[in-house]
């Protein structure tokens, strides 16, 4: 009788059995692992030298080798070559002589160093049907593959094609995850870039002890008390001190007193129960949004007796009552406060709590005022016009030296943020290379030339004013590059010769000035 393959009926009812092969698979949890038990499986089922299989990218249509060889991952164009072919037909692939077949991609050989003569490759498909990769296996031992081969390698396929879409979801998963705190952390070194005492910009002495203060304290996490005008940066401080601390990773949350009328700062702050009144939500408030990290009360000098008491009663017990709740709620922050108002004026009015003040106030950062900065306001004012041209898409612009002479003779009382504004306006309107003085905005022109006339009234000459103020701009830009009197006249535009003949002219005692502002560091 000839040989016939005999297939004994299973029983409706049995269930059929998993191969030792299968259990192991779907236990192992390591790609290397994963992808070599196959490889030796399908070696050892179709006595072939190599055997792969490559995953299917649909977004850059590419196919992948999930194991590294000769220590670079294997990625090929999915429209190349035989694997492409099986990918695009979806048919078995049985090729005897590789070589010889234009399909062939031989840049596989170049990759693996390894000459492939004969080929099988079966394409793997998910319960749809739709294709995720591709099995392949490279030589077979002595011989070409055989229909018999093509019958066990799609048996192999059938086997492995859940395992496989299990672990492609486990290493895209992975992948994304990896690929998301890739993307987190250098979000946030740019974060802690931009926050960080760099973005506060300045040479002035001024601005020195500022920075000097907070990174004296950038380990810590006091209370800190930053007092200033409207616009001279009180939150870009603030948060400088949050993303130098230790809560840099945790919430900086910010919230404006004066923004808020007085039967909402409460609940703002402290958050409120569900049902306190009709159609009114649980919501918690500022503070414990800020747990492990910092809250910026703003124009804490705005808020009210009432609210003052409970916040507190917060800073001191660290805890908090949502308003319509009796249950405190531990809160682990760090406070900063800001004001532009006098505080201890307004304690002698009765608007402002004394213990309230002294608790906040256990570190005190004064934002300097830019009319108390002239130095600073040739390299501020540069910064802004750089950045609104960007901003804008124009090219880079200079500032005449009359143009710079008008700003820094300029009071400027809406401070850093008017100088902001005021480069911006020049960023868009001027459509020259140069900023010239009549460009600048005539009440900054008008204002500053009323203010060197009301400084000196009738006994003083232009001359002596404008020599009083260029004096005190030597001396600002001698500390901005720690009297460096090379740097020092690169920054003002004139020669090292010409500066050594001002600072004759105006017995400025450089010595003197060096021992008073390293004294006061």
């Amino acid at each position: 009788m000839p040989n016939q393959s005999i297939t004994k009926e299973r029983p409706s009812g049995a269930k059929r059995s998993t191969s030792p092969f299968l259990i192991r698979l779907n236990q192992e949890t390591d790609c290397r692992a994963f992808f070599q038990l196959i490889r030796n499986e399908a070696c050892q089922r179709l006595e072939t030298e190599l055997a792969s299989v490559f995953l299917l990218d649909k977004g850059r249509q590419e196919l992948w080798f999930p194991l590294q060889e000769n220590g670079q991952m294997l990625r090929l164009d999915a429209r190349l070559g035989l694997a492409g072919n099986c990918i695009a037909t979806g048919d078995v692939l049985n090729v005897s002589d590789v070589q010889a077949d234009d399909r062939f991609f031989t840049g596989i050989d170049l990759h693996t160093k390894r000459r492939t003569r004969t080929l099988l490759a079966v394409p793997l498909r998910m319960a749809s049907g739709e294709i995720f990769g591709v099995f392949e296996a490279i030589n077979k031992k002595g011989k070409i593959f055989s229909p018999r081969d093509e019958k066990l390698a799609q048996a192999l396929v059938d086997e492995i094609s859940i395992p496989l879409q299990k672990i492609q979801r486990m290493e895209q998963l992975q992948h994304e995850r990896h690929r998301l705190e890739h993307e987190n952390a250098q979000l946030w070194k740019e974060v802690e870039g931009r926050f960080s005492t760099k973005s506060l910009l300045g040479n002035s002495l001024p601005m020195q002890r500022l920075v000097r203060v907070i990174d004296q304290i950038q380990d810590s996490s006091v209370d800190v008390l930053i007092t200033g005008e409207n616009g001279t940066g009180k939150e870009l401080v603030a948060k400088a001190l949050h993303y130098s601390s230790p809560r840099a990773r945790h919430p900086f949350v910010a919230i404006n007193c004066a923004a808020l009328p007085d039967n909402l700062i409460e609940s703002e702050l402290f958050g409120i129960g569900r049902g306190t009144a009709t159609g009114v939500d649980a919501r918690i408030g500022k503070f414990e949004q800020a747990h492990q990290g910092t809250l910026f009360l703003d124009e804490i000098g705005d808020l009210g007796l009432k609210a003052q008491a409970k916040v507190l009663r917060v800073l001191q017990e660290r805890v908090v009552e949502p308003v319509g709740e009796r249950k405190p709620i531990s809160v682990n922050i760090r406070v900063l406060a800001a004001t532009n108002t006098n505080l201890e004026e307004a304690i002698k009015k009765g608007m402002f709590r004394e213990d309230l003040y002294y608790r906040l106030k256990v570190v005190h950062i004064q934002t300097p005022a830019l009319r108390e900065i002239p130095a600073d306001i040739p390299l501020l004012a540069n910064y802004f016009l750089d950045q609104h041209c960007k901003d804008a898409g124009k090219p880079r612009k200079k500032i005449s030296s009359a143009a710079m002479r008008r700003l820094v003779e300029y009071g400027w009382p809406g401070n850093i943020r008017q100088l902001g504004n005021e480069m911006k306006r020049l960023a868009v309107m001027v459509r020259a290379a140069t900023i010239q003085e009549d460009a600048i905005d005539n009440s900054i022109k008008r204002t500053a030339q009323n203010a060197n006339v009301a400084e000196g009234g009738a006994r003083r000459s232009l001359p002596d004013i404008l020599g009083q103020l260029e004096e005190q701009i030597i001396k600002e830009m001698l500390v901005a590059c720690q009297f460096n009197q090379v740097r020092t006249a690169e920054q003002l535009g004139i020669s090292r010769q010409g500066l050594i003949k001002k600072i004759n002219r105006y017995h400025i005692r450089v010595k003197e000035l060096r021992d008073e502002v390293y004294d006061s560091l």
